[in-house]
């Protein structure tokens, strides 16, 4: 009798520790989303709002480098902006994640949602690499000037831009992981 009661003092002992396992999990994921929530929001106004002016011989002719200029950084705002539109949206189903155990249909929505919207992230944000690192180098084969030369403050704010967005991609790789692994967990 004491044998059979000691079997199920430590299963429920295994039961407890997997589920406050799990509960850890679901907080890290939480916290992972508003991270990136705020990396992805703070990338696309950042370049969103990237402008400047250059007089060039007199006040009347004058050069502006502006975002929208590019179509690759123009996508690369939209994308920021949708991911961290999806990102502020899944943050009650990740906080249910952390209330209930019994969560798995939901957990397999969200990696297949995180999948997609990693894929957007970094494309947008590779996208705007490639243009940034024309802006700063050039290309001499074609005859494509660096412009960061010139436009130093515009050139230093889209690459401070591309950094949050690259933070985010890390972010969400970590939140995918995390749900991975608190999806085998349960089985």
């Amino acid at each position: 009798m004491k044998s059979g009661q000691a079997e199920i003092v430590e299963t429920s002992k295994g039961i407890q520790k997997s589920g406050l396992m799990s509960r850890r999990i679901a907080i890290l994921e939480f916290i992972l989303r508003i991270v990136a929530f705020f990396n992805t929001i703070t990338s696309a106004i950042l370049m969103a709002t990237t402008n400047e002016t250059l007089p060039f011989i007199t006040q009347f002719i004058r050069f502006h480098a502006e975002y929208s200029d590019l179509p690759a950084l123009t996508f690369f705002v939209v994308a920021n902006a949708v991911v961290s539109g999806y990102l502020i949206l899944s943050l009650p189903l990740a906080f249910v994640h952390i209330v209930k155990n019994k969560t798995q249909n939901s957990r397999i929505l969200l990696i297949v949602l995180d999948v997609a919207m990693l894929g957007l992230l970094t494309a947008g944000a590779s996208s705007a690499a490639a243009i940034v690192y024309l802006a700063h180098k050039g290309n001499n084969n074609t005859n494509w000037f660096s412009i960061c030369q010139q436009f130093n403050s515009f050139c230093e704010r889209i690459s401070g831009s591309l950094i949050g967005s690259f933070i985010a991609v890390v972010f969400l790789i970590l939140l995918i992981l995390l749900s991975a692994i608190a999806l085998s967990r349960r089985h």
